[in-house]
């Protein structure tokens, strides 16, 4: 170390060792200074902290991977010491309605049949909806609704009209769909029996609608009490009812072409609807 006068054996540097420093030897070529270090682990740890994925423990140093607790995580420690993941294959198990174990080569799907009507399933199949507690469900089902209405009404010995056909008396209910989620085909049935009395040569007609469905005349001498005849329609042309919704539907009684004192003293009103809903 020419620069401090060495030579010969002989040094005139001075090195002082400091804080975690230790020197050995007299600076010569034969003795040459050795510099030692050596920090605490105490001295180090103040120093490290933990962050994200990481667990650290400062009073024994221990630094390791942090493992969330949140319910799904499937990360652990394998038996080498190091961070695992398993695989899907072997570990998920497929119940009904499922196919695959969750491997590349068998991802998890749904199992399905083959469509097997002519028309195309992308313009005719319906859908597969969740609820509100994770099961699957297809369309609503299709309803058909059957329902019946009477009514029996008496009156004080009317003449029946001369004119054919003419309302005298008329019967309204409510229909109403009992689908919640779609709109109804309605198709109704009706009956109207209307009773009539007719003197000798009395003659009287009754029907609904705008139709005289019964024409009767008395050709005898004697009175007849209580002549009469259901008269039936089924009307093919369905109305349609939004979901849930009600809709006034009429019957109409009629009575026509009286003569010679023939009255009418009883009404019976029969409505049938068939409510269909797909």
């Amino acid at each position: 170390m020419a620069r401090c006068g060495c030579g010969g054996g002989l040094c005139n540097c001075t090195v002082q060792a400091g804080d975690n420093v230790t020197v050995s030897g007299s600076g010569s070529d034969a003795n040459p200074y050795v510099i030692s270090s050596e920090i605490p682990c105490a001295t180090v740890r103040a120093c490290l902290s933990a962050g994200d994925g990481i667990d650290y423990d400062a009073a024994s140093g221990v630094i390791s991977a942090l493992l969330s607790g949140q319910a799904g995580n499937n990360v652990s420690i394998g038996p080498d010491g190091g961070l695992l993941v398993p695989t899907a294959g072997g570990a998920v198990l497929t119940g009904c309605g499922l196919n695959g174990d969750g491997t590349g080569s068998s991802p998890l799907e749904a199992a399905t049949g083959a469509w097997p009507y002519p028309c195309p399933v992308d313009a005719n199949a319906g859908g597969v909806y969740c609820d509100s507690n994770g099961i699957l469900r297809s369309d609503p089902r299709p309803r058909m609704t059957f329902t019946n209405y009477f009514d029996q009404r008496d009156y004080p010995d009317v003449p029946v009209p001369a004119a054919a056909t003419t309302v005298i008396d008329t019967f309204t209910v409510n229909v109403t769909n009992p689908d919640p989620c779609r709109p109804a085909q309605v198709y109704t049935e009706r009956e109207v029996d209307v009773r009539v009395v007719l003197p000798a040569g009395a003659g009287a007609g009754t029907g609904h609608g705008s139709d005289e469905m019964f024409y009767m005349r008395n050709t005898g001498t004697g009175t007849i009490t209580g002549v009469h005849a259901q008269a039936t329609k089924f009307l093919p042309e369905a109305f349609t009812l939004g979901p849930g919704a009600t809709a006034p539907v009429t019957l109409n009684a009629t009575a026509g072409r009286g003569s010679g004192g023939a009255y009418y003293y009883l009404v019976n009103f029969v409505l049938r609807a068939l409510i269909i809903s797909l």
